[in-house]
């Protein structure tokens, strides 16, 4: 899929398929929601208003208010890209915030998910 398309996705409809995908391995929304306001420094009404909006997955990432720097910790392999490798800054962080329900929804704790 090409970035520009990725980018124009409804976040709401992205947000729902994290949150299914977390949910399908016993995971919670809360969980999700805890990663996404770790990676882009949201608070949880915040986000909320984000999704009843419905806006692109694009304006999601850059309207983060703080974006936390130990997101690129976050190494590894995601749809078969290797995460380091990624220039672009907006698909880096989509593929981060992809890797780190991954890792949710693999069973890790969430203290070792937020590199704590």
């Amino acid at each position: 899929m090409n970035k520009e398309k990725v980018f124009q996705m409804s976040f709401p409809k992205v947000y729902e398929c994290l949150v299914a995908k977390a949910e399908r391995k016993g995971r919670t929304k809360a969980e999700v929601d805890q990663i996404l306001m770790w990676i882009k420094g949201y608070d949880e009404p915040f986000l909320k208003r984000l999704l009843e909006q419905n806006i692109s997955y694009e304006q999601f990432l850059k309207q983060a208010p703080h974006m936390n720097l130990d997101r690129f910790k976050v190494k590894g392999v995601i749809c078969k890209v290797r995460i380091e490798e990624i220039e672009d800054p907006m698909m880096k962080d989509i593929r981060i915030i992809d890797k780190m329900v991954d890792e949710l929804a693999k069973g890790k704790t969430m203290e070792k998910i937020l590199r704590k």
